[in-house]
Order: C-alpha cells, then sequence, then structure tokens
C-alpha cells in the first residue's frame, strides 16, 4: 500500500531500533507477524514491540493469522488513519510527549534515576510507565507520578524483571503498585518475592573502596559482605543500647 509522503516522512523519522524495525517491515510486507518479529528480527516478546510503535502515536492493528506450522499466531498492520488522532500524537507521536513528561519529571524530581538514585545527564534518562504498560494499560499523561525517570540499566532491568514476574501473566496491578520497581520509595515486595533492595553506588573518591572491597573479597561475595558488615553494625548498636 503506497501512503501519502507526510505520513512517509513522520514514519521515517522513528529511528528507535525496535519500533523502526516493525514500521520497515510493514512498510514492505504490509504486516508483520510475531513469528517474523521472533525468528526475523529477535524479538520473542512480539506485544513490547507493537507497543513501542504504538507508543510512537502509530495506529497499529492487532489481528490473527496462521503461522508457517499452521498456528494461530497474531500480526500487526498499520490502521487508518495511520496515526492516532489524539494529543499523544500530534506532533510525533509519543515521543514528543515522553520530552514533556520527562521536562516536568526533572522539574520536579531533578535530573536523577529513580532506581540508581543517583544524578545523570538529562540526555540519558528515559520516562518509563511506573505501572508497565501490559499490565495497566496507557496512564493519564496528566499525572506525572504514573511515570519514572530510569538510567538506560535500570530501564533494561526493570524490563527484564517485569517480563519475568508471575504478575505479567496474571495483570494484578495492585501487585504492580507495591512493587520495587514501580515504587523504590515505598515497596513490599519485589517482582513477588518478600525481598528488599539498596543500591549502593560508589563514585569520585569511594571508587577506591569499591576496587579494595573487591580485591579482598572478590565480585561474587562483594554483596553478601557488604550484608554481613550491616548486620554486625545493628547488633553492636544494639549491644550499646
Amino acid at each position: 500500500m503506497k501512503y501519502p509522503k507526510d505520513i512517509l516522512d513522520k514514519l521515517n523519522a522513528i529511528t528507535d531500533k525496535r519500533p523502526a524495525t516493525v514500521i520497515q517491515h510493514i512498510l514492505k510486507h504490509s504486516f508483520i507477524t510475531t513469528e517474523e518479529l521472533e525468528k526475523n528480527y529477535g524479538y520473542k516478546h512480539a506485544p513490547r514491540a507493537a507497543r513501542d510503535v504504538r507508543e510512537r502515536g502509530v495506529n497499529l492493528v492487532t489481528y490473527t493469522v496462521k503461522s508457517s506450522e499452521g498456528k494461530s499466531i497474531g500480526a500487526y498492520k498499520f490502521g487508518d488513519p495511520v496515526f492516532a488522532d489524539n494529543k499523544l500524537s500530534k506532533v510525533a507521536g509519543r515521543t514528543a510527549l515522553s520530552e514533556a513528561l520527562k521536562k516536568a519529571l526533572i522539574d520536579k524530581y531533578g535530573s536523577v534515576c529513580f532506581i540508581y538514585l543517583q544524578p545523570m545527564e538529562e540526555r540519558l534518562l528515559q520516562v518509563d510507565h511506573r505501572i508497565p504498560y501490559e499490565i495497566d494499560g496507557e496512564q493519564d499523561e496528566n499525572n506525572i507520578d504514573c511515570y519514572m525517570l530510569l538510567s538506560p540499566s535500570a530501564n533494561r532491568a526493570k524490563s527484564w524483571t517485569c517480563e519475568h514476574c508471575p504478575n505479567w501473566t496474571s495483570k494484578d496491578v495492585e501487585v504492580c503498585e507495591n512493587c520495587f520497581w514501580s515504587h523504590p520509595e515505598n515497596y513490599t515486595h519485589i517482582a513477588g518475592k518478600d525481598e528488599r533492595k539498596i543500591v549502593v553506588t560508589f563514585t569520585d573518591n569511594e571508587i577506591d573502596d569499591y576496587e579494595q572491597l573487591i580485591s579482598l573479597v572478590g565480585v561474587k561475595n562483594a554483596e553478601q559482605t557488604i550484608k554481613d558488615l550491616v548486620s554486625n553494625f545493628i547488633n553492636e548498636q544494639s549491644k550499646e543500647d
């Protein structure tokens, strides 16, 4: 199918790897299947790839086709209109929204990763839903507290953990609300497990301490060593009280 130049220009302006891969395949073949996403491009979680496209404001339609083995699988094609006519996509889809959200979040919280709690360059921070899109759908863009700022590594860690969490299937929003990866400032579990997490980052002169720790106990034992030090400190404080 041929599209007007202005539509093609907007589609080609989306250059992030995953959504661009989906878009360019559909432009060439009219649709893309979940089988093609996995076998041709290595994207095992097709809904996430589709979400990336939709978050850029593209109207992506899901339907059913037969796989190469004759099984029913999902497929995606552009809807009509190609770009959703809503406030999320008036300029360049979700990209424009993300920039506005990013600025609002930085203005309120500073240029800091919500997980690692470390100041970062604004350009490195990424906007992410607190509750994954796959669990609770699109959230109110006017409520910036539905979103969080993450470093690229924190975003990857969150994505991997969420996709391997039992709640990825059951989709209980309340479970996500109380998870570390959604609200690290106030949580009761980590991906369904009764756990607590402190992210320790060594900077500047502290890096020498980190390197000495690793040289003494090794990377594998560093976490347990820190836990033991905390436990010993608490025990000593209890004795003094």
